[in-house]
């Protein structure tokens, strides 16, 4: 599995290939003392506005691209059979892994309600009205569904999912074996 928001992380981190324009376009003073971005200043300044979203995707998508070709073409070659999950949060809103020499075949939503999904953020400390910016910032549940091949509902307990995600895995398992001829 390849957590494709670990490396949207990457990009704005220490050394990040990201920082420098990321800086430039929404303040010098959101670079850390350890040379990356402050993650937390950055959603301040862009979550609740189209536009400075827009430029940050334009910044950060293409390295957030660079880094997956790399990773997915060193899959390939070295473990061609393999399935290869992208995790990826911003799927319906962006381009992100379509534009790679190794495009996605099939796109799962997992999904909760929109009440579980705020909770589930200030549990994580985001205070409730940045979760609520940062949930209209993104694509409706109609849009997502709208690109899935598979939806999985993530409402209740963890040992829900899981159980959804293996019964998942051995579908995709079997799609494979079948599209390699087996």
């Amino acid at each position: 599995m390849l957590d494709v928001d670990a490396i949207g992380r990457e990009v704005v981190g220490p050394s990040g290939v990201a920082v420098d324009a990321v800086a430039a376009r929404f303040g010098e003073d959101l670079r850390t003392p350890d040379g990356g971005i402050d993650r937390s200043g950055l959603a301040g300044r862009v979550f609740g506005d189209e536009e400075a979203i827009a430029a940050l995707n334009a910044i950060s998508h293409p390295a957030i691209d660079a880094v997956l070709d790399e990773t997915l073409t060193e899959v390939a070659a070295t473990s061609p059979d393999s399935i290869v999950v992208l995790d990826m949060a911003v799927l319906a809103e962006s381009q992100l892994g379509r534009a790679t020499s190794h495009p996605y075949e099939l796109v799962v939503v997992v999904e909760a309600p929109r009440e579980t999904r705020l909770d589930r953020l200030e549990s994580r400390g985001l205070a409730r009205e940045h979760a609520v910016a940062r949930m209209a910032s993104q694509a409706s549940d109609a849009q997502r569904r709208g690109l899935a091949d598979f939806v999985i509902g993530n409402g209740g307990p963890p040992e829900d999912l899981a159980g959804s995600v293996a019964q998942l895995w051995d579908r995709l398992q079997q799609l494979h074996d079948q599209k390699r001829g087996r």
